[in-house]
């Protein structure tokens, strides 16, 4: 008995552990929720019998009584589930329960062994709340049980006498219990599809607390129950338009427009060669809990720095630029210290302030600029009189603001660092003017794998409000459909290259399906060629707008860079594409607002600059991604990745 007890216990605690594990996965699922399903159940009842029973009918009281056992029985239900949201719901199952066992084997006066089956079996009844604590297909159920009795027979077997079939006596016609068990619903359907249907596999324990069977004597039962359901929803579609390359038509009358549109490129360039303005932001950032200078910048020895000029930096490339994202920019930033350096050697006047910063501790932020000091004077041979250092407990401008909760250690990451700060024209950058807090930046040439202007754009206005998420459906003249999705803002970029795999042009159907917040299904058509073009011959042209972590940042403080410097290089016909990014740190949809406001405010200021001097046929391209990873510039593993997220980056694609 101790030997099956511990098997069943193992197979329970598999179960629970198979649910626990696939709660991730189950996260990550949006798809067509309906409000009511239908469907069948099967599940093997592992029952359990205590107390004890010796007079099994009117007639037959056996010489020994029995009492531990346990079996598996079968049991099956039609179900019916109400789920009005994505958390609360209702079930409702109509079972057939057998609750039969087998009592363990006795031996009788005669020493005779002895047995004892049971086919207890129930029409049952169990209404139970279900809740889904992380809106996701994971799901808790309990609730109470009502048995039927429909059989109560047994089989009593002993040595040295025929073997007795009959029913028991004294039998509960009805019997009250209660359970509780977990569940996780597995889609097997399209996402699209009218008819949900999901395998959910279950687990619940039936406790024996009514579950007496018997008037009399002491017998009772209690099972743990692991089966399988198969569940049906159904959802009413909306009516799906013809084709057209805009279609603006809303899901239902009552609700409001979708509108829906693609921008896709008419060539496809994989990779392209652009000319960099790339900044340099002013500070060193440091490790949690260490004094020293990361290793993540390049530091050189005395012979090294001798020879080091900030030129060298403009056309070399890193060793590998598949390593983590813009690997190229980051090379540069990371030689911060490199090209501090070499500046002061080449500007004998230009001073700095090293203004360290180690949260509660200004004495330690005075030895993180000492420590870059140090760098400096001995390896690049900078008089100490040139460079000042301060310690205080947050930077001038902190990431972490007043009443802060959440985030605080990537907050804390970003205030963990040495700002460099100066009056020289010779160190500083053109933009934001005299009050520029940021270093002149470094031309560079890279290469840009996927440029943006070779992405199909999907344009969704006014999801964010009205939809939960939407899916775009792309199928080719073969019939290959890819899908690409969820999206939850009004915008979603997809290089052409990732669409057109190995084909060198295609021409593709675009369904888009979004789930409107009332649980509606919305269709959108459209049509899209795409042709791929292996490089881009002519170079482009970036220029980036970086932005501290504050509110209060004004796009109007780069008016004059974007003016003087950026719009005279633009020239008649060319593409600008204005992309705004955050970081990851705050909420995700204000991030995005941020971005698109970001964006738009540059492209604003170049609009009028172009009437100023005449220009004509400028098309203009306006994206603000948020902190979508998949579309950031960079990674955002470290802080200084994070801080360079927080962009506005300006493509000039020429025309020729």
């Amino acid at each position: 008995m101790l030997q099956n007890n511990r098997s069943i216990q193992k197979i329970g605690t598999a179960v629970i552990l198979m649910f626990l594990g696939i709660t991730s996965y189950a996260q990550t699922q949006v798809r067509v929720t309906p409000k009511w399903w239908i469907g069948l159940s099967g599940a093997a009842n592992i029952n359990y019998y205590r107390g004890t029973t010796q007079q099994l009918s009117q007639d037959l009281t056996v010489p020994t009584a029995f009492h531990d056992g346990n079996t598996v029985r079968p049991y099956g239900s039609v179900l019916l589930e109400y789920r009005p949201n994505k958390v609360f719901g209702l079930m409702l199952n109509a079972a057939f329960d057998n609750r039969g066992g087998n009592f363990d084997n006795v031996m009788a006066p005669c020493d005779c062994p002895a047995s004892l089956s049971t086919n207890l079996s129930y029409a049952a009844i169990e209404p139970s709340i279900r809740l889904a604590p992380f809106k996701s297909s994971f799901y808790i159920f309990a609730g109470p049980t009502l048995g039927i009795n429909i059989n109560k027979a047994f089989k009593y077997t002993q040595d040295k006498q025929p073997n007795i079939h009959a029913d028991f006596n004294s039998i509960r016609k009805e019997v009250l219990g209660a359970q509780a068990g977990l569940g996780f619903d597995i889609p097997v359907s399209a996402k699209i599809s009218e008819t949900q249907m999901t395998i959910s596999p279950f687990a619940s324990f039936q406790t024996d607390l009514f579950d007496a069977p018997r008037s009399v004597e002491t017998w009772s039962i209690y099972s743990i129950r692991a089966g399988v359901a198969l569940k049906f929803g159904f959802v009413k579609r909306a009516i799906v338009p013809s084709k057209t390359n805009i279609i603006l038509v809303p899901a239902i009358a009552a609700e409001k427009e979708i509108q829906f549109s693609v921008r896709a490129p008419k060539v496809a360039p994989s990779i392209r060669q652009i000319k960099e303005t790339f900044p340099i932001r002013n500070s060193v950032f440091f490790d949690m809990g260490s004094t020293q200078i990361s290793s993540r910048y390049i530091q050189l020895n005395a012979a090294e720095a001798n020879l080091f000029t900030e030129a060298q930096l403009q056309q070399g490339q890193p060793s590998n630029l598949y390593v983590g994202r813009s690997a190229r920019q980051l090379e540069v930033y990371h030689n911060i210290l490199n090209i501090i350096g070499d500046r002061m050697r080449k500007n004998t006047e230009a001073t700095i302030v090293l203004v360290g910063s180690s949260d509660k501790n200004p004495k330690e932020g005075a030895l993180l600029a000492s420590n870059v000091k140090d760098y400096l004077v001995t390896n690049y041979k900078i008089e100490p009189s040139r460079i000042a250092t301060e310690g205080r407990d947050k930077p001038v401008i902190p990431s972490e603001q007043p009443g802060a909760v959440h985030e605080l250690g990537l907050l804390h990451e970003g205030d963990r660092r040495v700002d460099i700060e100066s009056n020289s024209a010779a160190l500083l950058m053109q933009v934001g003017g005299a009050n520029s807090v940021y270093l002149k930046p470094v031309q560079i040439i890279s290469t840009q794998q996927d440029p943006l202007d070779s992405h199909v754009i999907f344009t969704n206005q006014g999801a964010s409000d009205l939809l939960v998420s939407w899916n775009v459906f792309l199928t080719n003249e073969n019939g290959t459909m890819q899908q690409f999705g969820p999206f939850t803002q009004d915008q979603a970029s997809v290089s052409g290259k990732r669409i057109l795999g190995n084909d060198a042009q295609g021409n593709y159907d675009i369904v888009m399906t979004g789930i409107t917040k009332s649980g509606h299904v919305v269709r959108k058509t459209s049509v899209v060629s795409l042709t791929k073009l292996t490089e881009a011959k002519q170079e482009g042209l970036r220029y980036s707008i970086l932005f501290d972590f504050d509110k209060s940042t004004s796009i109007a403080a780069y008016e004059n860079f974007l003016t003087a410097v950026v719009a005279p290089l633009i020239s008649d016909n060319d593409l600008v594409i204005i992309h705004g990014h955050t970081d990851i740190i705050g909420e995700e949809k204000y991030n995005h607002k941020l971005s698109h406001e970001r964006a738009d405010g540059v492209q604003a200021i170049l609009k009028r600059a172009f009437t100023a001097s005449a220009k004509k046929g400028v098309k203009f391209e306006v994206l603000g991604f948020g902190e979508d990873t998949n579309s950031a510039p960079f990674d955002n593993n470290t802080p200084e990745e994070r801080f360079y997220n927080r962009t506005v980056i300006i493509d000039i694609i020429p025309f020729k």
